[in-house]
């Protein structure tokens, strides 16, 4: 399972403030720290058959490998995020549902595509800068992210710090959420960039 809070920054300012930022400097992981490109590629069905059933498709290019991730049963509370996820490396940006297939969710998502074209729907550009801490109750991603999501009704710009629970317990997690939140004046985001994408599609309420 996937779990992470999301929070919208406000300016490029304050996202180099959290970047330079040493609150968790005592525990941060040496050389954890990287910058790298993220090219991500939604796919679905014509009649958005995989969102109707609480699923979502991506391949992203992560640096100069790619990724495929299905996600599933997703939920958001304020900034907290959940939701099951399979990712698996793939050679390209082509969708192919085939390579979830030693997975029930994954043969759940093959049942829906029943054969049909799978379409690009949602594409988002990111440059992100990331880094680990580990408190030693628990470890945690920091992913400050900028860039956009575009699909064929419209595109809007992203800004935001991701903190996602690797290891340790979500109490933890929400103690640096608050932390960070405060001494930097965020607002906590319900949105994934694919949420993001389906509002713009006018298919946030499906």
């Amino acid at each position: 399972m996937e779990i992470e809070l999301k929070y919208n920054i406000p300016d490029k300012e304050t996202a180099e403030k959290i970047w330079e930022n040493e609150l968790y400097g005592a525990y941060e992981e040496p050389d954890s720290r990287e910058e790298i490109f993220m090219d991500a590629y939604y796919y679905d069905t014509e009649d958005f058959s995989l969102s109707d059933n609480d699923m979502a498709y991506r391949v992203r290019k992560e640096g100069e490998g790619w990724v495929a991730a299905l996600k599933w049963k997703g939920c958001a509370e304020g900034a907290l995020h959940k939701r099951e996820e399979l990712s698996i490396p793939v050679d390209g940006s082509e969708p192919d549902t085939s390579v979830f297939c030693q997975n029930e969710s994954g043969r759940h998502l093959e049942s829906i595509v029943a054969g049909r074209e799978l379409i690009c729907m949602i594409r988002s550009s990111i440059a992100r800068k990331r880094f680990r801490i580990d408190t030693g109750n628990g470890i945690y991603e920091f992913s400050i992210d900028r860039g956009k999501v575009v699909t064929p009704l419209g595109e809007e710009p992203v800004l935001e710090v991701e903190v996602e629970l690797f290891s340790g317990d979500t109490e933890e997690l929400q103690t640096i959420g608050e932390n960070l939140k405060e001494q930097f004046g965020l607002e906590g985001s319900e949105e994934s960039k694919y949420g993001r994408g389906l509002r713009l599609l006018g298919r946030e309420d499906a």
